[in-house]
């Protein structure tokens, strides 16, 4: 019987991953990581640390698991523990060096409509090449829908600092995509 047919429900996957289940962690690995290793990708910027990076938070993953309380989304629950692996990483290497703080900024500019068949591949790869500052919190605010306050807290910066970083990343992205219109 494929290792596919075992689990007849996400729910009955993970009370047997929560049993130590290896061919439950096995069936989560593969259903996840490739998601869960773009995650780490926006952050990491490396296929090699990316790769590190999901592999820990999979480990963290089945060392908690038994945490899980089957409410709400396993893939959210999952995700969530990406994004703190990541953020983790960021810290314990030091690359976190954030640009400018938002009083630093003296003039910016105003955000223009613009229309443009730009993919989400392309997108993605224009936010790839912002400032690694830029970068997390651009996907932390825009992506994982977190706040300032939230944002300031888990970088260790002020919710002024992730508002110039955020304001910035945005004109450097719309930047990239006019010039690609």
């Amino acid at each position: 019987m494929k290792l596919l047919n075992l689990f007849q429900s996400e729910e009955a996957l993970v009370k047997a991953c929560q049993k130590g289940d290896p061919n439950a962690q096995r069936r989560i690995y593969e259903k996840y990581s490739s998601k869960m290793l773009g995650i780490c990708f926006r952050y990491a910027h490396d296929d090699y640390e990316a790769e590190g990076i999901m592999i820990e938070g999979f480990v963290k993953v089945f060392e908690k698991i038994s945490t899980f309380k089957l409410e709400g989304s396993f893939e959210g629950w999952i995700r969530r523990i990406m994004v703190n692996e990541s953020l983790m990483y960021l810290r314990s290497n030091k690359k976190n060096q954030f640009e400018t703080s938002y009083d630093q900024i003296l003039f910016e500019p105003e955000p223009e409509q613009f229309r443009t068949d730009l993919e989400t591949q392309d997108l993605l790869k224009l936010i790839e090449k912002l400032p690694l500052g830029y970068r997390t919190v651009f996907n932390l605010y825009a992506i994982e829908g977190y706040s300032h306050a939230e944002i300031a807290k888990q970088l260790s910066i002020t919710e002024s600092t992730s508002k110039s970083q955020l304001s910035r990343a945005r004109v450097i992205l719309q930047n990239a995509v006019m010039e690609m219109a």
